[in-house]
């Protein structure tokens, strides 16, 4: 069972609080749920819309179609309609408007209503949001008695949590033990911040706002040469100026681990769409040649566990660790029997500041910290760092998880690829004979990657980017070139229907 629901209206008029109260009703109710924010960069009027796609089995993504169109205004209709199934369903917040401030409760009484699960459930949510409950629950009921049971929604077993990206991404650095927090806010970077600031005292962390992203890069460069357990985040624009930073780690070799949430470029682009088109520039950015580690979750419980491992690589190994997602993942709220995810079983413990001299600068230096320009020394500390990759790369193979197989394992038909578009390759391949390659490690790269490839048949490489960075990259480590590519770049994620067509049209 599947269903879509399309909640759009003009930004301000609170879609996603009709999404929230909904889709918490339906994980209560043991349904899981994906739902997608599609907003523009406007404060008031445009048009926003949310997709909660609801099944009784595990799902990561939303699907094109619309079973249920709630529209807050008519341009919401004019939209969608043609979205719509044939005996799809509208409501519409003309039959409410005399609710004024209780318009989204009305809306989503009715939606629960035609879902077909009981008042009492959505009463319970509403009064776990709202201080003073008893006018948003009239205005429910009048929601919830305008319509009628269609879809019969029954009680299913499953205990359910949500979360988006965002919160994923604060709740691994939390549990890691993470102490600082320094960035400039850029979407869709920020809610991470927004996350780990709202409990500081209690979470015995710091978050603070510095004037610019070079700003940032540095102070949580130099809190780190202190002692801290630190990290920094940024959309691609901010990524940029911190590259001069990135270096100076490199050759400092004080942790450093950055959160990296991409939307399209080049420039500002549209800046609340998403994109992967910002792995090239974190395998490259910075001048010179040094180690890093690149991590690419592609939902929330991936998110807690690879922000772990990051956080602790960054220390094992004094390196750049960089967690990178998306606007899509960042911003997407999914549901899952998961939460929490398993924490990590390394502890680091540092030298506490303090008890002995150490000295770091942006030179090559000599075993006392000197600053050198020799030859030899030079060469001995380029080998080091070097050397310093080759073990790690060995620590991570046998330790985490680099890549995950999906779909039919024993398939001659591959699909690859990473992040944000796992969850929509994940439910496009249902009854398709198609095994899914998920990529989590993009540098350093598992070596098991070259030996699915080989076995394979036929491979189909999915990104969001207009180039296949990902399978460029696989073609510079294992040089096979992919020729089966689908590619999608007008900011929008892949709808899961959409990509099943696309997929099987390949195979």
């Amino acid at each position: 069972m599947r269903l879509n629901i399309i909640i759009g209206g003009k930004a301000g008029q609170g879609i996603n609080k009709v999404s929230e109260i909904v889709s918490n009703v339906l994980a209560n109710y043991g349904y899981f749920t994906f739902n997608y924010r599609d907003y523009q960069s406007l404060i008031r009027g445009g048009h926003n819309f949310n997709v909660i796609s609801v099944s009784d089995i595990s799902i990561e993504s939303h699907e094109e179609k619309a079973d249920v169109l709630v529209a807050l205004d008519e341009w919401t209709v004019e939209t969608h309609k043609q979205f719509l199934q044939k005996k799809g369903i509208i409501i519409s917040a003309d039959q409410f408007k005399d609710e004024g401030r209780n318009l989204n409760v009305s809306l989503a009484g009715a939606l629960v209503k035609i879902l077909g699960i009981p008042m009492s459930e959505l009463g319970k949510e509403i009064k776990s949001q709202f201080k003073e409950s008893g006018e948003a629950v009239t205005s429910a009921r009048k929601g919830f008695d305008s319509q009628q049971d269609v879809y019969g929604l029954g009680k299913l077993s499953n205990k359910l949590s949500i979360l988006s990206g965002s919160e994923a991404i604060a709740i691994g650095a939390k549990n890691s033990g993470l102490e600082l927090y320094i960035a400039y806010p850029m979407t869709p970077a920020t809610n991470v911040m927004h996350e780990l600031a709202k409990n500081q005292v209690e979470d015995n962390l710091m978050v603070f706002q510095s004037e610019n992203e070079i700003a940032a890069a540095n102070m949580a460069l130099g809190a780190s040469f202190v002692g801290a357990k630190v990290m920094t985040g940024t959309s691609g624009g901010g990524f940029d100026l911190m590259g001069e930073t990135f270096s100076l780690q490199g050759i400092s070799e004080i942790p450093l681990t950055v959160y990296l949430a991409s939307r399209p470029g080049p420039g500002t682009g549209v800046p609340t769409y998403t994109s992967q088109s910002d792995l090239d520039i974190a395998l490259k950015a910075g001048h010179g040649e040094f180690p890093r580690f690149i991590l690419a979750p592609g939902n929330p419980v991936e998110a807690i566990e690879k922000t772990s491992e990051a956080l602790y690589l960054s220390e094992k190994f004094r390196t750049l660790s960089i967690i990178l997602s998306d606007k899509h993942l960042a911003e997407s709220e999914f549901s899952s029997v998961n939460f929490p995810a398993k924490t990590l079983k390394f502890k680091i413990t540092r030298k506490v500041p303090g008890s002995n001299i150490v000295k770091a600068s942006s030179y090559e230096v000599d075993e006392f910290g000197n600053s050198t320009e020799s030859c030899v020394l030079t060469e001995k500390n380029i080998n080091a760092r070097i050397e310093k990759y080759k073990q790690s790369k060995k620590f991570i193979e046998k330790n985490f998880e680099m890549i995950k197989i999906h779909g039919k394992k024993n398939s001659r038909n591959l699909v690859i690829g990473w992040g944000s578009t796992s969850g929509a390759i994940k439910d496009s391949i249902r009854g398709i004979d198609a095994k899914f390659l998920q990529v989590l490690y993009m540098k350093p790269l598992s070596p098991q990657i070259k030996k699915e490839m080989e076995k394979a048949d036929k491979i189909i490489l999915v990104e969001c980017n207009v180039t296949g960075q990902l399978g460029r990259l696989l073609r510079e480590k294992t040089g096979i070139k992919i020729e089966n590519r689908i590619l999608k770049y007008d900011g929008r994620p892949f709808c899961s229907d959409e990509l099943g067509k696309l997929i099987g049209g390949v195979l």
